[in-house]
């Protein structure tokens, strides 16, 4: 849970570049990977990623401009993105504008629960963080390069010279 609105701005700050780094990666083609028939594909997780933005953080009454969730994922990965990248500016603009400190702990219904706003922001993030890893699997399957997000990855250990950790 998010005590201070600066310490959300921090770690969002680091987790939108790493999904961007992610997203950057993706290619038209990879887009229809799937783990198994029926499964979801790695197009649907990024656009997945990209419109939760909006939908969970409007649920607390902010006015988060972003991808139509119920809107069926772009060709595209390089719309998907953009739409990711544009949600988390109209995020942070609408935190700066309309919450502060205190209004962390104000709660809101969300999925059926209570969850204070500082909750909320940390659930955000985790859920990011979480589909960015499912991301990064469909990603080798698709035969990309994985870039590291929370250290360095494969290729780059090799880029480094250095034989990948076991």
């Amino acid at each position: 849970m998010f005590r201070k609105l600066d310490d959300f701005f921090k770690s969002w700050a680091h987790e939108h570049d790493a999904t961007m780094k992610v997203l950057n990666t993706l290619t038209d083609a990879s887009l229809s990977q799937r783990v198994y028939d029926g499964g979801r594909t790695l197009g649907y997780l990024a656009w997945h990623i990209a419109h939760t933005i909006s939908e969970m953080m409007n649920k607390t009454g902010l006015n988060v401009s972003g991808a139509d969730h119920t809107a069926p994922a772009p060709d595209s990965a390089a719309d998907i993105a953009a739409a990711f990248d544009a949600s988390s500016a109209s995020l942070l603009h609408e935190l700066k504008e309309k919450w502060n400190d205190d209004t962390l702990t104000e709660s809101d219904n969300m999925y059926g629960e209570e969850w204070p706003r500082g909750t909320t922001l940390a659930i955000l993030i985790n859920h990011q963080a979480h589909h960015r890893g499912q991301l990064t699997v469909l990603m080798r399957q698709a035969g990309l390069s994985v870039p590291g997000v929370y250290g360095p990855s494969k290729e780059e250990w090799a880029a480094y010279g250095m034989e990948p950790l076991s």
